[in-house]
């Protein structure tokens, strides 16, 4: 079987490309990737010498460059992580999100139309549900909950959600869609907060907390949103909807003292800032669905997996050293 991964030297894309090839070492792998400033080569380095692996630099947006590639590959699964993906650059720079996320997805999507491809897989967000208030635990995401978007980011990757539904309707295209909560785990891009966090506090530098750090997230370690995929692209039903959750809530300011704590360093090195524009209060994800259908649920509680990814953090400083400066970070 030949798959396609876009985005792969992205965060969870790298990590699909890891799990796939140890998991399925028969299969083919054929990773796409622009290459922006959050697209890694490096990352790869352990997967380039794997025979069944190729990497391609192409723009998921470059039509003719796309349909070659599937012409000469013809894959039978496409899976789609790549995304302009953060929020903070996506409210000053909207159009780029606009682009990639949407228009590419379309691309991806004419391409696996006119090979043949068994299954296309738009991985998305639980950004796209808006958010869920502070005072009501109670209160989840499902796979039916209404579409309310706070960012030209989420506003995006609902917009191609919509998009690759209309595919399945309109063209027959098998395809499906995955939503997950926030991942964290080896790889992540230093200007996320899990790794901000760690390379601030190994700095002794201040580690900035939008707001009072009450905002709450569902954590969700990357190896089991990639086992997750995996499990929907071999078994998931056509034209569905799955919401991928870590069952690990945690608010930002949580989070933060954990880290600090993992590596020994004080809490005076928090410095809160201001808000960011239209923060997202709550994110909750309830997994049921992908539970009771295909038998999913996460192995990594969060107590375990932040030390886990501490541990990375710490023993790959060379993996993340010379990012800094193209995340504006140092």
């Amino acid at each position: 079987m030949k798959i396609v991964v876009t985005g792969g030297a992205g965060f969870i894309g790298s990590n699909f490309v890891y799990y796939m090839l140890d998991k399925s070492p028969d299969n083919r792998v054929i990773c796409i990737d622009k290459l922006t400033y959050a697209g890694n080569l490096p990352t790869l380095d352990k997967a380039a010498s794997n025979s069944h692996f190729r990497f391609v630099n192409i723009d998921i947006c470059d039509r003719e460059a796309v349909f070659s590639l599937f012409e000469e590959e013809k894959p039978d699964i496409v899976v789609n992580f790549a995304a302009e993906s953060h929020v903070d650059r996506s409210i000053r720079h909207p159009e780029i999100f606009l682009q990639t996320n949407i228009m590419g997805t379309q691309v991806l999507m004419d391409a696996s139309l006119a090979h043949g491809v068994k299954r296309y897989h738009q991985v998305s967000t639980d950004e796209v549900y808006g958010d869920l208030p502070l005072d009501r635990p109670d209160l989840m995401f499902t796979e039916d909950s209404p579409i309310r978007c706070s960012s030209p980011y989420s506003a995006s990757k609902a917009s191609a959600d919509l998009l690759v539904l209309a595919y399945y309707r309109t063209f027959g295209l098998p395809v499906t869609i995955s939503r997950c909560s926030n991942n964290y785990g080896p790889y992540h891009f230093p200007e996320k907060l899990i790794p901000l966090m760690i390379i601030n506090a190994l700095h002794n530098k201040p580690l900035p907390v939008y707001g009072k750090g009450a905002n709450i997230r569902d954590w969700l370690y990357v190896e089991d949103h990639c086992s997750a995929i995996d499990l929907i692209i071999r078994n998931g039903r056509v034209g569905e909807v799955y919401n991928i959750g870590g069952h690990n809530e945690r608010d930002n300011l949580t989070v933060v003292k954990t880290i600090l704590s993992i590596l020994g360093k004080d809490e005076s090195l928090i410095s809160f800032v201001e808000d960011r524009k239209g923060h997202d209060l709550r994110y909750a994800i309830d997994p049921s669905k992908i539970c009771n259908e295909l038998h999913w649920n996460p192995k990594t509680d969060f107590d375990s997996g932040i030390k886990k990814t501490v541990e990375w953090y710490l023993a790959n400083q060379d993996w993340w050293e010379p990012l800094l400066e193209r995340s504006k970070l140092n």
